[in-house]
């Protein structure tokens, strides 16, 4: 029986609404750690991870699997899509990066087809709905991610990895899937107005879904396994674990911005539920957060720069310097001030025991910084909700500061920083209460400076 191990397993967690460079602390740990696990999300998200000068692009497989023979393991709460895997699998070995150590589990959900279908009709009927009311889409990847939880709820019209390995069992149960989904999709797409309906009516035949099934399992055969078991094992043999979260805390489907969130438990408690370990398994929560705000998509950003041209500029200035264009789907990436009433909350909720500041250097060379460090409502002093529709209304508070100049990607100790770079993490870490422990100043593992 596994005995508690506080201090075998470290979550790493985004403390906003995603892209804070957590491959990056992943890809960092990792050597420290015996096997990494991700625990949640889909193809939706994206990790982006320097090594050695060389950028990748990780979204269903967890970044530590650029550490040769340690075991990468997708967590039952991840929702598979195998087209999307094999083809990542296929990327990397083409660049010499071997994904022998991968571990799926089998107890994961496959993202089929027409989850994509669906999570394209929905967004094309919230799009029409939008034209005509104060309404506005979701802004879904149209990666499946949200359809395929669905049916992992629903039961009866989900698939699961291990299905795969099973053709003749798997075929019974897409006599009755693909009738359901044929009618739902070919219903939500016959009803909308004409100029939101899709050129094709999407449409699936049982036969070729079957063999499409087939050649999945039998390509990713080797791959499929107890991943909890794996898992309980290494905490046994008394290893440490890294668990890998998607997404981010303010993109929860329970505690985040709802309803502009994602459809799982992105935050610290979701690693047990994920991964299939015991709660005593995790003992430290590292909370990653950048030196600013980003957000994809629609939903509340109170802190976005958008009011003036000058803020538009700014926005711009920081978005080119820090790449924020979707690892996944290329968009965009709304910018504002570091909103530290949002980290808070998130830190509190998912009990971070440490902080990592990414992508300091991008703030270099501004004349101040402004930190939103309170709310108020009705010009009333409130407490951070995450409603979206509170959020909407209320005002940020802010805090501002002298910016910093010279190249911060070089220093490689916290006293190397400007004082005034070194006074804004100090900033951060008195309103968290929580320690600072690492800054990044630079896509680069060595651009990482450790805090004592």
């Amino acid at each position: 029986m596994t005995q508690p191990a506080t201090d075998r397993g470290t979550v790493v967690v985004g403390l906003q609404w995603g892209d804070e460079g957590k491959g990056k602390i992943v890809n960092y740990l990792a050597p420290l750690h015996d096997a990494v696990a991700r625990y949640n999300g889909g193809a939706n998200a994206g990790h982006s991870v320097v090594v050695k000068g060389e950028r990748f692009a990780l979204h269903l497989i967890p970044s530590g699997i650029l550490h040769a023979g340690k075991p990468a393991i997708i967590g039952n709460g991840v929702v598979v899509d195998p087209q999307w895997l094999l083809e990542e699998i296929a990327k990397l070995t083409a660049r010499n990066v071997s994904t022998a150590s991968l571990i799926i589990s089998e107890r994961a959900h496959v993202v089929m087809p027409w989850h994509k279908d669906e999570d394209d009709l929905r967004e094309r009927w919230l799009r029409a709905a939008a034209e005509s009311s104060s309404g506005e889409p979701i802004g879904t990847t149209k990666r499946g991610i949200g359809p395929c939880y669905a049916d992992k709820h629903q039961r009866s019209t989900a698939i699961r990895v291990v299905d795969l390995l099973r053709p003749d069992e798997l075929r019974a149960k897409l006599a009755t899937i693909v009738p359901i989904k044929n009618a739902t999709l070919g219903a939500l797409a016959s009803a909308l107005p004409a100029a939101h309906r899709p050129a094709t009516i999407p449409s699936y035949s049982i036969d070729d879904v079957a063999r499409q099934c087939e050649s999945w399992g039998s390509q990713l055969r080797p791959m499929i396994a107890d991943a909890s078991a794996r898992l309980m094992d290494i905490l046994d043999a008394g290893g440490k674990i890294l668990f890998e979260g998607a997404n981010a805390t303010l993109l929860d489907v329970d505690h985040g911005t709802y309803p502009f969130v994602t459809s799982s438990s992105t935050i610290a408690l979701g690693a047990p539920a994920g991964t299939g370990v015991p709660m005593h398994a995790i003992g430290k929560v590292l909370g990653i957060m950048k030196a600013y705000s980003t957000r994809v998509g629609s939903g509340p950003m109170p802190t976005e720069l958008l009011r003036t041209d000058a803020d538009h500029a700014l926005a711009h200035h920081i978005r080119e310097r820090g790449r924020e264009y979707g690892t996944t789907t290329g968009r965009p990436r709304r910018v504002g001030w570091l909103d530290l009433e949002v980290v808070r909350y998130s830190a509190r909720l998912n009990g971070v025991t440490e902080v990592a500041v990414m992508l300091l250097d991008v703030l270099e060379g501004l004349e101040e910084l402004r930190v939103c460090t309170g709310y108020t409502m009705d010009s009333k002093p409130a407490r951070f909700n995450p409603d979206a529709s509170w959020l909407a209304r209320a005002t940020p508070v802010y805090t501002t500061l002298r910016g910093f100049t010279g190249d911060v990607s070089n220093a490689r100790t916290f006293a190397e920083l400007p004082i005034e770079a070194r006074s804004y993490i100090e900033l951060i870490q008195r309103h968290l209460a929580t320690p600072v422990r690492y800054v990044s100043v630079g896509p680069d593992n060595a651009q990482t400076i450790q805090v004592n």
